[in-house]
Parts: C-alpha cells; structure tokens; sequence
C-alpha cells in the first residue's frame, strides 16, 4: 500500500494519473502482482459512450477478475458487416465476416462505458488499490523520482503512468510532442432502441463523410457511431428526439426497424495524435495521452488497454529483477513494444478513412478490389480477423490469459 508520509502526502512506487479504463485496468494490474501502487483520479463522469472491447481485451478483463461484473452488460459481436452506402461510380461489394470462422464466438463484446467503469473501479477496491479522488494539479521529474502535488498534499513516485487523455498534464511534464492531424469530420455518437434484433451483428455503413456504425448492446438496443462533415454533424446532433430517430433510421435503410434514441449524446470532431515517444523521464503514456485514434474499427480504446497491460507487465518484470522501473532501460523497452502496434493501428484506420473521403477513382477501384479480395479468398479473410482481433506481434499477457 502507498505510504502516508504526513497530512496529505504519499510515497510509493508507481502512480497512475488518470481514471478510464486503460488507467484502471493498468492500476488493477499493478496491485494484483504485487506492486505499491497509488490512482490518482476525481470520480468518473457520467459517460454514455460504449466500447467494442476485443476478445484480447476481454481475455485481459477475465484474467483480472473484472470481466465477471461487465458480462451481464455486454453484447457479443459475433459478425461484421461492411456495407458501401455511397452512390459513387465504383462501390465495394459487400462483406460479411463471422467470428465463428477462426474459431471464436464472438470477435468482442460492446458495453457502456459506465459499466465498464464501475467494474474496473470495483476491482479495484476489491485490491484495496489506494486512490486520491482528486486531479493532478503540478507533476515534477527528476532523475531520481516524480513528485505530483493535488488538491491536499503530494505523492513522491518512482514511476507515473499518465492515462490522463488528450490534453495530458503527464505528457506536458515528460516534455513530449506530439503529431497531430485534423480531419473534416466530426463524429456523433448516441444508443438507441429498435424494433428487431441485431442478431450479434455489427453493420457499417461506408458513406461519402464516413462510417455509419451500428453496434450490439444487450436487448434490442445498439449504439451508433455516425461521421458527418461538421456542418451535417451539428444538424443531426440538434435534433429533438423523433425527429432524430427517423433520420437515423433512414440512413440504417430501416435495418433495425423503428428506432428511439436514448438520453445522452456526444459530438466530437476527429483527428489522429500519436506521442512521438511513449516514455521519458519516469513518465510512461497509455491511452489517448499516447495516441488519439478516430472511432473506426474499435481499435482505439483496445490499443489503450494493450498499453495499460504492456506497462504494467514491465514494471512487474523490473521488480521481480529489482531493477528501478522508472529506468531510462524500461520506460525505452515499453516505448519499442507500443511503437509498431499503435502505428499499423493508426495508419490502417487513416487509409479505410481517407479511402472514403477521396473522389479519386483509382483509390475507389483499390479500396473495392480490396474488399473483394477479402470476401473472395478465405484464407486471407481468417488471417484479417485474427490479426484485427488478437494482433500477433502485441499482445502483452493479460491478453494471452497470464497475470503479469
């Protein structure tokens, strides 16, 4: 356990600044093998978004003890669909792929947010993981440690891992840059309830300004991921609730019948940002102070959760080795081991997206040959899945089953 050292000021080993998922699940990790861990983090907001956790990251919430409480609030996405819904000269046929052939009944499962949350954080209470329910408000490097000053005190660290999101306190203190590109788009994201089921079925719809994404949750209810320019977004997200209901249904060309938009709405607009290091300074990034990546193909919070584990992984190493896990040696192996993952994520979902964007018909005819291939040759297809869901060349322990 962190150790009190006066009025409101804690020492311990590592830190995890930042309470999502990808920090939680980091912190829980640390605590489970061992570690003196300490979560500094104010209460969750209330987040009505979901996640389309892969079965890697659900591997990982089982071997943690987590996934038992998520179960009951998730929906497995036993097939994809792809749809091309534009009306240009070239369109891509449509593909369908079933997790049942490489082997898996579902290739993830989607949850609310909120209940992905509440499982992590009682977990984590479970391992009796101290936390400080306040904001870093200062955070200090040295060659010999971090020191973190809050609302009340301060915590001396050997070691902070900043899951602290985009605009990341952590990052700033570590002096990292970043890369970042902006797109013309903006994303609306809400749940809804409809007239028939989905069957486990994920449907995309590939448009002109982007993805339309239905996705399972429990019941009859499914939540969307519509891409719009920013001029269509802001209509579409004004909309009183019917209104908006028809429209949506109109553009899931009546999929999933009649359709009733649930409380809670967010709009954002889209981008790109990597880290251009993901360690420095006893300083580790995970989630989106390490990389922002667009809401295609459920890759971004699943990389978040990969860092989360990678890291914990090694800090779990370093000390079984008695090694410093704040040294230059460790923070440097986690940032090659994050580096290509996050990269060929990044730059598969970047091309889908500009894929749809271009009215360039030589890139039209590739994207749909593309798909083609895939539909037609299985081979292919079942690597495509595999590698989508359980990639070869990252996956950290907790995704393979094995506590850290």
């Amino acid at each position: 356990m962190a150790r009190v050292n006066g009025k409101g000021s804690f020492t311990a080993e590592v830190a995890v600044v930042g309470g999502g998922p990808a920090g939680l699940l980091a912190a829980i990790a640390l605590a489970a093998a061992g570690a003196d861990a300490l979560l500094i983090a104010p209460p969750a907001e209330p987040d009505h978004r979901t996640t389309a956790l892969l079965a890697g990251s659900v591997t990982a919430l089982e071997t943690l003890g987590v996934w038992q409480a998520c179960r009951p609030h998730a929906a497995p996405l036993a097939k994809i669909r792809l749809v091309d819904a534009t009306q240009r000269l070239i369109r891509a046929p449509e593909v369908c792929f079933a997790a049942a052939e490489i082997g898996l009944d579902a290739f993830g499962y989607n949850i609310e947010n909120r209940h992905l949350i509440a499982a992590l954080e009682a977990r984590a209470a479970e391992l009796e993981l101290h936390r400080i329910a306040a904001p870093a408000l200062a955070i200090e490097s040295d060659p010999a440690g971090v020191t973190i000053d809050y609302a009340g005190g301060e915590a001396r660290l050997r070691l902070v891992i900043g899951a602290d999101g985009q605009r990341s306190l952590c990052r700033a203190a570590a002096g990292i840059g970043t890369r970042r590109r902006t797109y013309p788009q903006t994303a609306v994201t809400l749940n809804l309830a409809h007239a028939r089921g989905h069957d486990d079925t994920s449907t995309e719809f590939h448009t002109e300004s982007g993805p339309f994404t239905l996705v399972p949750l429990p019941g009859r209810r499914s939540s969307l991921v519509c891409v719009l320019d920013p001029a269509s977004a802001a209509e579409l997200s004004a909309m009183d609730g019917a209104p908006l209901a028809a429209e949506i249904e109109r553009r899931a060309h009546s999929l999933l019948g009649k359709m009733r938009v649930e409380p809670g709405r967010s709009v954002f607009p889209l981008a790109v940002e990597t880290a251009e290091i993901f360690a420095r300074g006893r300083i580790a990034l995970v989630g989106e102070a390490a990389h922002v990546v667009p809401p295609i193909g459920a890759q971004g919070l699943n990389l978040g959760l990969r860092d989360g584990a990678t890291i914990a992984e090694n800090v779990a190493e370093a000390r079984r080795a008695n090694l410093d896990i704040g040294a230059p040696s460790v923070l440097a192996r986690y940032d090659a081991q994050r580096r290509t993952d996050v990269t060929s994520r990044t730059l598969a979902v970047d091309l889908l997206n500009r894929s749809l964007l271009t009215d360039f018909l030589p890139a039209q005819g590739a994207r749909g040959l593309s798909l083609y291939l895939v539909d037609r040759i299985g081979p292919l297809r079942r690597a495509l899945m595999r590698e989508g869901v359980t990639p070869a060349a990252s996956q950290p322990r907790l995704m393979r089953g094995e506590m850290v």
